[in-house]
């Protein structure tokens, strides 16, 4: 089979006619995102993607206008590929003293367990989202791809980014949000299942008894709209992008399993667990939605601060700004070897962590697609 695997079903698209893969609207060899992973990596394992044929994603949610600056020109001189751009679209909130001090009453016990000076903890400001100011360092670059997070900036903002000639990609969680980016002009959906690791993408409803799997939405998504969709959640290997795009799918963002890449940034804590998930079974594969780490439902590996405090905790203040009560009690206990108080970003689907150079994993995934 040629580009990547399975003949592909589009949905409202030039019936008669020959469909455009993923392959030719993005100018890669395979039908291949590797999903942006803020905290976890930057352009080394981007690069090591795109030029291995895939699409590789840079994450800029945790980067200053300087870093990201640096990264892009770091990305560039690694590859000439097209590669991807990933920005959060939150609503920054505003600081609400009750709650902060409510969550850290919430931490207090381990506070004192562990050493913490609770009082020399600032309050935090928290992540940006895309902003002007991002996209002055962006435009001289004009990646081909930008894509989002939380839903979409302001109409100007966006509207600069496709002036570049960029293509525009969004998560969506549910048909509703798809159908709302579309008419926006987003030119591809990423349909985020509820299998995926790290944050979920819901931006129109944050009622989590609406986030479905990845093979449920994808058909429906797929069927509601007429514009490109990827899928993402819970798929490991060749045999889930081929039932992706099986159900309509143009292609699938991988994550997890690129984490335990050497090109990955993640902490050798991080990197143990994400092993004994991927070779011991449930009970060390077990991860849970949970916001008591930035304040927004995540996916990571059940861990003692999750357990003990339930993975959902209305005390958590909004976010970005639960991360500062917690960032120093989680520096603390990894100095004792802990990942206890530790974000361990993991999808349910481990099975394809595989230790090996991203460039690598990504010419292995394409060679299965092809076989």
């Amino acid at each position: 089979m040629q580009n990547g695997g399975s003949p592909q079903r589009f949905s409202k698209q030039g019936r008669g006619s020959t469909p455009v893969t993923l392959q030719q609207r993005l100018g890669i060899e395979l039908p291949i995102i590797q999903a942006p992973m803020a905290g976890a990596q930057g352009h080394a394992l981007a690069a090591a993607v795109c030029n291995a044929g895939g699409l590789g994603s840079l994450p800029c949610a945790m980067l200053t206008a300087e870093g990201l600056q640096a990264e892009l020109a770091a990305l560039t001189s690694a590859t000439q590929r097209p590669f991807n751009v990933n920005f959060f679209c939150h609503k920054s909130p505003e600081p609400d003293a009750a709650r902060e001090a409510g969550w850290r009453q919430a931490l207090a016990p381990f506070y004192r367990e562990f050493g913490v000076d609770a009082q020399a903890i600032p309050p935090g400001a928290g992540r940006a989202p895309f902003s002007d100011a991002m996209a002055d360092v962006l435009e001289p670059f004009r990646p081909a791809v930008v894509s989002f997070h939380f839903g979409l900036p302001s109409d100007a903002l966006l509207a600069r980014v496709k002036s570049w000639g960029s293509k525009v990609m969004c998560s969506a969680t549910t048909v509703e949000e798809a159908l709302w980016l579309e008419a926006r002009g987003v030119d591809i959906l990423i349909a985020q299942g509820l299998e995926a690791g790290g944050h979920r993408g819901h931006f129109l409803s944050m009622d989590l008894t609406r986030q479905s799997g990845t093979f449920a939405l994808l058909p429906q998504m797929v069927q509601a709209v007429s514009i490109p969709v990827v899928a993402a959640g819970g798929i490991a290997d060749a045999q889930g992008i081929r039932a992706a795009m099986t159900l309509g799918a143009l292609g699938a963002q991988l994550g997890t399993a690129y984490l335990l890449c050497p090109e990955s940034l993640i902490s050798d804590l991080h990197r143990a667990a994400l092993h004994r998930a991927a070779s011991q079974g449930p009970e060390a594969s077990h991860t849970a939605l949970t916001n008591l780490f930035t304040g927004r439902p995540a996916r990571g590996i059940v861990n003692r601060v999750m357990r003990e405090l339930g993975p959902l905790n209305d005390a958590v203040p909004a976010f970005p700004l639960a991360t500062t009560a917690i960032g120093p009690l989680r520096a603390a206990v990894e100095k004792q070897g802990s990942g206890d108080f530790t974000p361990l970003w993991c999808g349910q689907n481990p099975s394809g962590c595989r230790a090996i150079p991203a460039g690598e994993l990504t010419h292995q995934l394409g060679a299965d697609l092809n076989a």
